[in-house]
């Protein structure tokens, strides 16, 4: 009976969790993972708003002309609204990243769409006055009922990650990785916040150095950096 029990335990965890982060990362079905016109490149960041980072990232954004989106978590967006004002102000998307940096793997549906869904998007809403509808789940991990909100939120994962959150890539690989990888329609991960579980507190500092060379080099391919909602 145990036996039994633990099987199915077992697929329904599957079916849940496992399943559709599978079927999402092979095929795209249900999220938005890379974009289809030439010469177009998203740069999105996940983690933030963070007090330090952050404000840093914005005035390299502006001084090369790149519009960006970012995915923000509730509780930053609510600590800190300047910082949220200063994105849009400055005509960066907003996005959502959940309240808190939870993984959807180990919550029900009701409690994602309430408490971090509907209230990050409610904090960020009555800091700039629009409603954000992109969503990326943390870690990119999406369970089964989150295909449900696509007529609400796109879903948005990544065609490209540099792995920022370690120090030792940012410092030797993340440059060429970029450089090397980067093209057409690519949506591209990086992080303005290191306090994630798994991060290096001081990456960001790494990525944003590479960052400004991988800029002026991509200014001379004639790429056009656009928000995610910009994006064929």
């Amino acid at each position: 009976m145990l036996k039994y029990l633990a099987g199915g335990i077992l697929c329904a965890a599957s079916c849940y969790m496992f399943v559709p982060s599978l079927i999402s990362r092979m095929t795209g079905f249900g999220v938005f993972r890379k974009g289809r016109a030439q010469k177009q490149v998203a740069f999105t960041f996940d983690d933030g708003p963070h007090p330090k980072y952050t404000p840093v990232l914005l005035d390299l954004l502006e001084l090369y002309q790149v519009k960006a989106t970012f995915f923000v978590l509730g509780a930053q967006a609510e600590q800190y609204p300047e910082l949220i004002r200063r994105m849009d102000r400055e005509g960066h998307q907003i996005g959502i990243h959940n309240y808190y940096h939870k993984t959807n793997w180990l919550m029900l549906p009701g409690t994602i769409r309430r408490e971090h869904l509907e209230r990050s998007a409610d904090i960020i809403e009555s800091i700039v006055g629009i409603r954000p509808n992109h969503y990326r789940p943390p870690w990119g991990l999406i369970n089964l009922f989150d295909f449900f909100h696509y007529r609400h939120y796109r879903i948005v994962l990544w065609s490209l990650k540099g792995g920022d959150w370690s120090s030792r890539v940012c410092r030797t690989r993340l440059q060429s990785t970029l450089l090397g990888r980067i093209t057409d329609g690519s949506v591209v991960l990086l992080h303005d916040s290191g306090e994630t579980m798994g991060a290096d507190p001081n990456a960001p500092y790494y990525m944003m150095q590479a960052l400004e060379e991988v800029l002026g080099e991509l200014k001379t391919r004639n790429l056009q950096f656009v928000r995610l909602d910009e994006m064929a």
